[in-house]
């Protein structure tokens, strides 16, 4: 008996074909947004990298340039002799925050409270070799006079959305000399992308019994005129700043912070903003304002 051969073609039904289109297309739209997702994360997270790395530069850098201020040793074999040194010794300690009026050659030159929650202006005075641009402003940098030492004037700000500092020669402010060297006052960026810089100053009038120095209050620098006519003095600097990352992180509605003794701030947009504080104690005003007690 012989059987008669079928051909059978296999293929694909229209059904089968959109099904198959159907399940690809969710298949590629979750791996679009997978990838869309990672690269979000992936931007905020540098945002956040960026916002903490430069908060904790900043704030490092206060630091290191704060904690001198008021700083002034005589003895020092260092130290410039061109002036009274004895009577710009007592000048230092007892202005160790400048504040507007101090100086003849730039009057307006102090530390100040910025108007209805505006960035504030920090001053500080101290003996070191170089400002806060590591100018030396014309001192001695080649043998004998390596590291010449002299009283430094140094001010922070912030301008155009940026932490700025420059520095000046204490005895050209005071009429005592001219500028020379880098005393052009132009000033360096520390920091872009600043939301706020706000300054408070820890005061004190009187020495506790066992010899400890404290803040009794933290104020804001139109206050120190008053206190300092009081016998009042700085011990202790407190900073707060708001920075913004870098890169297009952001999130859902923009961010309010609450620095100091400010009122609240919202940030203008909905980038990655991270605010920072630090407290500083200025260990030199405070054996100063020891031994005034």
């Amino acid at each position: 008996m012989k059987y008669k051969k079928h051909n059978t073609e296999l293929g694909v039904t229209l059904v089968e074909l959109m099904i198959s289109l159907a399940l690809g297309l969710v298949i590629s739209g979750a791996v679009v947004q997978i990838l869309v997702s990672n690269s979000v994360t992936d931007k905020f997270n540098k945002a956040v990298a960026s916002a903490q790395e430069n908060g904790r530069y900043i704030m490092s850098r206060f630091r290191d340039d704060l904690l001198m201020t008021g700083l002034y040793d005589p003895l020092s074999p260092n130290l410039s002799r061109l002036v009274d040194i004895v009577e710009e010794g007592a000048f230092v300690r007892n202005h160790p925050v400048p504040l507007p009026g101090d100086f003849v050659s730039r009057p307006a030159l102090g530390a100040l409270q910025g108007a209805n929650g505006d960035n504030d202006t920090l001053v500080v005075s101290l003996q070191s070799d170089r400002d806060c641009r590591a100018y030396d402003l014309g001192y001695g940098r080649a043998a004998p006079l390596a590291d010449e030492e002299f009283y430094v004037v140094n001010e922070y700000f912030v301008d155009g959305g940026k932490l700025k500092c420059r520095g000046f020669d204490g005895r050209y402010l005071r009429g005592q000399k001219p500028a020379v060297g880098h005393n052009s006052h132009s000033a360096v960026t520390l920091l872009d992308d600043v939301l706020s810089f706000q300054v408070v100053y820890g005061i004190t009038q009187v020495a506790s019994t066992n010899g400890i120095t404290r803040p009794i209050r933290y104020v804001s620098a139109n206050e120190l005129p008053n206190l300092f006519a009081n016998n009042a003095h700085v011990v202790a600097v407190r900073i707060a700043l708001v920075v913004k990352g870098e890169g297009e992180g952001f999130v859902t509605q923009p961010s309010t912070f609450k620095l100091l003794n400010e009122n609240s701030i919202t940030a203008p947009d909905n980038g990655l903003y991270k605010a920072f504080e630090t407290t500083i104690t200025l260990r030199n005003t405070k054996n100063f304002a020891r031994g005034q007690a």
